[in-house]
């Protein structure tokens, strides 16, 4: 019998040597080997912060500078921010308040059903040193009190990048928002939409300073073309960018396979094409893993780890320029990538795309996002190959055997190259109960954030420019080719 179990064991083995190899060539400039090349922002991965809970996330909660500055400390820019969600529908500025905010709830899991907001709220906005996005209330049909409130946000928040004129339009009636009363349709929306980009924006005698669009339903409803088409030069001169809502959904094994993950993102195609032939960045102003403050069973896995990195890069790739990552209540949020007392393991996905991206001019994918198997490649502002990233999207629950991919790399130079994991036990650890996750060996210290432990860097021999290397189900690979 245990020559029998011997015998087993050595044939799944040789079965798992001779798994197929997935291969890539590396382009050796940009905009050459006819991939398909994106430019880079500086900083393409951002928070959304829940407009009632902003004030929260910056004065209770330590990790969320450390957070920022630790991609701060990639990319040499602060990340950007978006303060909104649905409570900046709810919410109405009192310039007589000195607090930041102002509401009851029945529980501290809560969001308020209603609040005010003070000047202090937009000075505190003011005082973070990347770009802001705040977004202010439509849904109330009030249009002065978002006028004053735009003005205190033009006049403190030195970095505003633009501002919001409500959120998830597509709600408004169902949620009893005044401004939908009768019909509201996509049409009355940008209609709507229209009139207050043009009010808003000449009250500031300021532009382009509008963030459009901002609805969550999958396009081309409500989305960013179909508003195009109802905009006249009046109200185009009002508009920064342009953006749209996202939450794939569904298990970790769906969201965090790279198949999904490109299916996905196709269907913002025609809208970003729009945008861009307006001059316009696309933006996902509000996203996660699954809405409503994310799955328990989902959202703070590690699957939803490397959904966050592969969701970037392929996002980047589409020419989505910034991703904002929607942080909602402090102690209620399934999604968050950092809390009070602990970390979230997307946090890791987050900063491994951001290592991957930074200071990097452009970016292409030369897989085709056909399989679970992704390869991505990044290029300085000279041209030269600057990253590889290479993903296996192959889901492992913890038990069980754990398969592995080999990834081949071509056109490479020189006879050796540094690279660092991404890793965890399974795509269901999570750091919040004790899992372990590292990238390159390293953890983010729980409630502050700070990176911990050693450095760990593999070396990659190269030989006849090409190098293979294995990476386990449901782990990543980032290859430094500089």
């Amino acid at each position: 019998m245990a020559s029998h179990s011997s015998t087993i064991a050595l044939l799944i083995a040789a079965i798992q040597g001779l798994v197929a190899a997935v291969s890539f060539t590396i382009p050796n400039r940009v905009n050459t080997g006819g991939y398909k090349y994106a430019p880079l922002d500086q900083a393409p991965v951002g928070i959304s912060f829940e407009f009632f809970a902003f004030p929260s996330y910056f004065t209770n909660v330590t990790a969320t500078n450390q957070c920022l500055s630790n991609w701060k400390d990639l990319t040499g820019v602060w990340p950007p921010i978006r303060i909104g969600g649905t409570t900046q529908d709810r919410a109405q500025y009192d310039s007589q308040t000195s607090a930041y905010v102002v509401y009851s709830v029945p529980s501290p899991a809560d969001a308020p059903a209603t609040l005010t907001f003070g000047s202090s709220f937009l000075t505190l906005a003011g005082s973070y040193a990347g770009s802001v996005v705040v977004g202010l209330n439509r849904g109330k049909n009030q249009i002065q009190n978002t006028i004053d409130a735009a003005r205190i946000a033009v006049s403190q928040v030195k970095n505003l990048l633009a501002i919001e004129l409500g959120n998830e339009p597509e709600y408004y009636s169902r949620n009893g928002q005044p401004i939908a009363g009768g019909s509201w349709t996509p049409a009355t929306d940008a209609a709507s939409q229209n009139n207050w980009d043009i009010s808003v924006g000449s009250a500031m005698n300021k532009g382009p300073i509008i963030q459009a669009g901002n609805s969550n339903d999958s396009p081309p409803t409500w989305g960013a073309a179909e508003l195009i088409a109802t905009e006249n030069a009046t109200v185009k001169q009002y508009v920064k960018t342009y953006a749209h809502h996202n939450y794939p959904g569904g298990t970790v094994t769906s969201l965090m396979n790279h198949r999904g993950i490109s299916s996905n993102l196709h269907v913002f195609d025609a809208d970003v094409a729009a945008a861009l032939r307006e001059g316009k960045p696309y933006v996902f102003g509000e996203t996660n893993s699954v809405s409503g403050g994310g799955a328990a069973g989902v959202s703070p896995t590690f699957g939803a780890g490397l959904w966050t990195m592969d969701y970037v890069l392929r996002a980047s790739y589409s020419n989505i320029s910034r991703t904002y990552f929607h942080h909602g209540t402090v102690g209620n949020c399934q999604y968050c990538f950092w809390g009070r007392y602990s970390m979230g393991a997307p946090y890791y996905g987050a900063y491994t795309a951001t290592a991957f991206l930074a200071k990097a001019s452009h970016l292409t994918a030369v897989d085709d996002g056909n399989t679970n198997y992704a390869a991505y490649v990044s290029f300085s502002s000279d041209g030269a190959p600057l990253r590889a990233l290479l993903y296996n999207s192959d889901y492992f629950s913890g038990s069980g055997s754990r398969s592995s991919q080999p990834f081949e790399l071509h056109g490479l130079t020189g006879s050796s190259l540094k690279a660092k994991r991404l890793t965890a036990e399974s795509a269901m650890s999570r750091v919040d109960q004790g899992g372990k996750v590292t990238f390159g060996g390293q953890t983010f210290t729980d409630g502050e954030c700070k990176i911990s432990g050693t450095e760990t860097l593999e070396t990659l021999t190269v030989a006849n420019g090409q190098v293979t290397v294995t990476l386990k189900a449901g782990e990543a690979l980032l290859v430094y080719l500089q």
